[in-house]
């Protein structure tokens, strides 16, 4: 980073430079390649060729070329046949291999301003040089320079001004970035921006010179919190945030953001969406998307009205080169923006003229005039949801038009309980992210990796249908859904595969809480010394022992006493007493005061590191489900910390 910055060559590279002071044998370089690119920047094309010839051998071949373009776009799927023709790109003596000499022609070409074709190994080329990389403990790990600084920038206009965080705004061209979220504020405020209320900020320790005790307890809360909006943090822990683990950090902050910028890309927040229907659709067609799906599906409803004849498949090729999101701009931008940007030839200054138009309507957002020319994925989704977030640019629904479409009828987004599934299931790393509960478990496959998942080793993938792709093959994976949940001992009377292929609600929901439940207890089970079988009486039992004399005992996790969040208080300081502030916690007589309690409960007990994913209002209104999986998560972490 120092290097490409600064323009100085690190021990490093002085050392290579020695090694290769002849160039010699497989780095050998044509003469009259040689002659056109000074020491330099050839010992910079060398540290490059490095990182596509993984093994060393001297030659990029088709296994360490598909590597390589897996890393810079993760997105993308390209063949066999695509990567062999990248090779044929470079390979001009036919070997079937890139070697340096030919390497270095392309970056020469690159550095002389040839122009590159999408899918082309000098796009690869090219990609590969804005990542960085830095040394950890487990080895290198390599991370986006322009999605560090699309990030940075972004915190800096979402969180601007909080007075928690006098770090801002934090300058996007250098590292301090994975400085600023050690004490794990920053990462705090923004989950709020993401999901409004869901840390209690009074749980959070925000002095000036906070310990290493406060600052483990703001991650263990950022963590738990992140999990509890959606996000994947398998592989996180507290120590990798307070470290400012680089790729971990900036995989973490994209997780957020794009639950940001996504959440609200529902037809319970914009009912108007049902203008994107096809002829023949119903509202259930919809639901099935997901909202990157929705997105392209808004980005064409106003390619088609404007008249083109384009139609955006993906956020990678199909944009690059401006002229969608230009039509897409003069479509919602209300007469704002026009079409001059088309009257560049050049990619990227047509790229750089869409986006002065967007700066119009204050959209000038996560992406460069590159990020759009080499299709950067994720920052391009990021800049296309901004713009149907600020401009969607469909006109409302009338009265008769609601009713018709059916929206009057309750959705998922409606049910605190799905809510709570969904966000269970994506915390536990399974291949498929959860959209809809009911809409993604509907053939079988995600149901099975859940059961899986839970009772590790239970499902025979070989008899699973994947994909399902007949109404026939869904159902045979439900129905084996069914017979592993029968033979885990759930009450499954009168529900057959089918049902679930018909998304009955209230079936899968019964389904799915067996599974949470299960999961639950078996964990708790395995923390027992013992290692027998943990209910919801032994539970309850524990939990009085533990809170003993300081609050009354409840019968069961429908005692109305767990209204007002004492009881829960009282418990989870037997866990870690410091976590309390005290003078924060009402007397909870009123139903403002329980609400108060039951928020505050929730950030303490995540900053204590329980893995919960019930809202303030399942406390509030006595939910006995949710209550059991937030006393057992509290359960769970005392016995962790014991032994």
């Amino acid at each position: 980073y120092q290097r490409r910055v600064h323009g100085d060559l690190s021990p490093a590279v002085m050392s290579a430079s020695r090694r290769m002071s002849q160039f010699t044998g497989a780095y050998e370089v044509k003469p009259s390649v040689r002659t056109t690119v000074s020491d330099a920047a050839l010992l910079e094309m060398f540290e490059q060729f490095k990182k596509f010839d993984i093994d060393g051998d001297g030659h990029i071949d088709l296994s360490e070329l598909g590597k390589v373009v897996k890393l810079v776009n993760p997105s993308e799927n390209y063949s066999q046949d695509a990567l062999r023709r990248m090779i044929r790109e470079a390979d001009t003596d036919l070997s079937g291999t890139i070697e340096f000499s030919e390497f270095v022609e392309v970056c020469s070409k690159l550095k002389q301003g040839a122009p590159v074709a999408q899918q082309s190994f000098g796009a690869v080329v090219q990609r590969q040089a804005t990542l960085m990389q830095v040394q950890g403990a487990s080895g290198i790990h390599t991370f986006s320079e322009e999605e560090k600084v699309s990030f940075v920038n972004h915190i800096n206009d979402t969180l601007r001004g909080d007075p928690h965080l006098p770090m801002l705004p934090i300058n996007p061209d250098n590292l301090d970035i994975f400085a600023s979220v050690r004490n794990g504020i920053l990462l705090a405020k923004l989950i709020n921006r993401a999901v409004p209320g869901t840390i209690d900020v009074r749980a959070l320790n925000t002095a000036t010179n906070i310990n290493t005790f406060q600052i483990n307890e703001n991650q263990n809360l950022v963590i738990n919190s992140a999990k509890a909006i959606g996000c994947t943090v398998v592989n996180i822990g507290a120590a990798d945030l307070v470290n400012g683990t680089e790729h971990l950090v900036l995989g973490l902050i994209w997780q957020i953001i794009k639950i940001q910028l996504l959440s609200s890309i529902t037809l319970a927040n914009h009912p108007e969406l049902c203008r994107l229907l096809e002829p023949g659709e119903d509202l259930a067609s919809l639901l099935k998307l997901t909202p990157e799906q929705i997105l392209l599906r808004w980005f064409n409803y106003h390619l088609k009205r404007a008249g083109s004849q384009r139609v955006v498949t993906n956020l990678t090729r199909d944009i690059q080169d401006s002229e969608c999101y230009t039509i897409l701009l003069t479509q919602i931008s209300g007469g704002a923006c026009n079409m001059s940007p088309m009257q560049q030839t050049d990619a990227a200054r047509r790229a750089e003229a869409m986006l002065a138009e967007a700066n119009k309507i204050d959209c000038r957002k996560f992406v460069s005039p590159m990020d759009v020319v080499r299709g950067h994925q994720r920052l391009n989704l990021a800049y296309t949801a901004n713009l149907f977030n600020t401009h969607p640019a469909l006109e409302p629904l009338s009265d008769d038009e609601y009713k018709a479409a059916g929206l009057m009828d309750d959705d998922e987004g409606d049910s605190r309980e799905a809510r709570a599934f969904k966000m269970w299931i994506n915390s536990l790393g399974i291949d498929t992210y959860v959209n809809n509960i009911f809409e993604d478990m509907s053939d079988g496959i995600v149901l099975l990796q859940v059961l899986d998942k839970v009772r590790p080793g239970i499902v025979s993938w070989p008899r699973v249908n994947i994909p399902a792709t007949s109404i026939f093959k869904k159902v045979e994976n439900t129905n084996y859904a069914v017979l592993l949940g029968k033979q885990l001992n759930f009450s499954l009377v009168n529900i057959g595969g089918k049902d679930i292929c018909d998304k009955n609600k209230k079936l899968i929901l019964g389904f799915v809480w067996q599974l949470m439940r299960l999961h639950v207890v078996s964990f708790l089970k395995a923390l027992r010394p013992d290692g027998r079988e943990v209910d919801e009486e032994f539970m309850i039992s524990w939990s009085n022992q533990r809170v003993g004399s300081r609050y009354a005992a409840i019968q069961s996790f429908r005692d109305p006493t767990l209204r007002n969040s004492l009881y829960i208080f009282h418990l989870l300081s037997t866990v870690e007493p410091r976590a309390i502030n005290w003078e924060l916690v009402t007397a909870g007589v009123t139903p403002e005061d329980c609400e108060l309690n039951a928020k505050y409960a929730i950030s303490v007990a995540r900053k204590v590191d329980c893995c919960i994913f019930l809202l303030w209002e399942d406390i509030v209104d006595v939910k006995p489900k949710m209550l059991m999986t937030f006393i057992g998560a509290i359960m769970a972490t005392a016995q962790r910390l014991q032994h």
